[in-house]
């Protein structure tokens, strides 16, 4: 595992979890099976090791690969209003947004620039306005967010 790299014990996506769990199968195969000698568990093992690594390679260097390897981060609060849409689609309440605000050490939703769900599954808290572009969520739906937030904001001040 570790001439994988870091990559194979890091925080996990989707992707990565598949791998782990295929691993420990053909773990457990090996160990419990007669029928599977270890020359073949062994093969399994860099099989399964080098398919991790050649994907996770190629996703670096290819967006179409990533696009289908890992998912994006999702804006879950933007401006201190709850993005609903985002919210359903990944299945989050705003009990649980509101417990990682408190974990970023936040009092007040209407203190908090972002919360964004991140491909790993963990959050994290945005608590100060950028100067300028958020660049830091320019690879989520921020824009989106952004976009309809100030679509609301025209309808109400007119």
């Amino acid at each position: 595992l570790r001439i994988s790299g870091k990559r194979t014990l890091s925080k996990w996506n989707a992707f990565d979890f598949v791998t782990t769990v295929a691993l420990g199968s053909t773990l457990a195969t090996v160990m419990l099976s007669k029928e599977v000698s270890l020359a073949q568990g062994v093969l399994a093992f860099a099989v399964l090791i080098g398919m991790q690594f050649l994907i996770t390679w190629t996703s670096v260097r290819s967006a179409m690969v990533r696009r289908l390897v890992k998912s994006t981060p999702t804006l879950l609060l933007f401006r201190g209003s709850f993005v609903d849409r985002a919210m359903r689609e990944q299945r989050v309440t705003e009990s649980e947004v509101r417990a990682a605000i408190r974990s970023g050490g936040a009092a007040a939703i209407e203190d908090v620039y972002a919360v964004v769900l991140e491909t790993d599954g963990s959050f994290s808290v945005l608590k100060d306005a950028p100067r300028g572009q958020p660049t830091a969520l320019a690879d989520t739906s921020w824009h989106e967010a952004a976009g309809s937030q100030q679509q609301a904001g025209r309808s109400a001040d007119a």
